[in-house]
């Protein structure tokens, strides 16, 4: 076997030179097993193989990628769409509570305004009624012997007193011919210190006995003289209307 060409190989021992001889018929007979057409064919088809495999890995793995995305995108897509939809719901509640609230302020406000109209008119009417009975309490009369009997006829129609106009105005004429001012010094009464006064000549304890409340104390006025003359004539013979001469 003819010495290997490597430099210095003159120089080597023997077992370092068997080792690199070894070496070299190692690599020889890996060459030579490569390049021989009737080698292995399980292992060539391997070899062929080997390249495609990868290829198809990536494709699946690029497939599978392509797919997730694909959901992913379609699961935010819908995600996205039910918040919308849920926020969309939120505005519409909102926009009929703010709808109810304000259809609920304005019934309120229009109930207070109907109240508030209500009161017054209300009040307004109180005011007439007050003002209408004000009016006829303060219900004027002339300051003659007409306006004095139709005062007092008032009065006692108030307080349950009978008698009519004309018998009132018929014993005045007679008593005292309508002089509220007019006095009796010569009878009885006169002689006994208790002269009669006033438009029906009445006498001071008969006057104070029968006074009646809202006149004045004075026998000498015209009405409380007539009211307290027919309150007498009322407790005594039934009406200023059934006296006919001095009572």
């Amino acid at each position: 076997m003819p010495l290997p060409n490597i430099p210095g190989y003159a120089r080597l021992n023997k077992t370092h030179k068997y080792s690199a001889a070894g070496i070299a018929a190692a690599g020889a007979a890996a060459i030579a097993f490569a390049v021989v057409p009737g080698g292995n064919a399980d292992a060539k088809t391997t070899a062929q193989d080997l390249p495609n495999k990868p290829v198809a890995l990536t494709s699946q793995k690029a497939d599978a990628q392509a797919h997730h995305e694909a959901l992913v995108k379609q699961s935010a897509l819908a995600d996205k769409q039910a918040k919308q939809e849920a926020a969309e719901k939120k505005a519409a509640a909102e926009a009929a509570k703010k709808q109810a609230a304000e259809e609920a302020a304005q019934k309120k406000a229009a109930e207070a305004k109907a109240a508030k109209e209500r009161a017054v008119k209300q009040a307004a009417s109180r005011s007439a009624a007050r003002i209408e009975t004000v009016a006829a309490e303060k219900k004027t009369y002339p300051d003659n012997l007409d306006g004095w009997i139709r005062e007092s006829l008032d009065i006692m129609k108030k307080k349950g007193i009978p008698g009519t106009y004309e018998g009132i105005h018929r014993n005045i004429i007679r008593e005292s011919g309508g002089n509220p001012r007019a006095i009796n010094n010569w009878d009885i009464n006169a002689q006994n210190g208790v002269p009669s006064k006033g438009l029906l000549q009445v006498i001071a304890p008969t006057f104070q006995t029968y006074h009646v409340e809202g006149t004045p104390w004075d026998a000498y006025d015209p009405v409380a003289n007539i009211t307290a003359a027919c309150n007498y004539a009322a407790d005594r013979y039934g009406s200023m209307d059934n006296v006919n001469g001095p009572y």
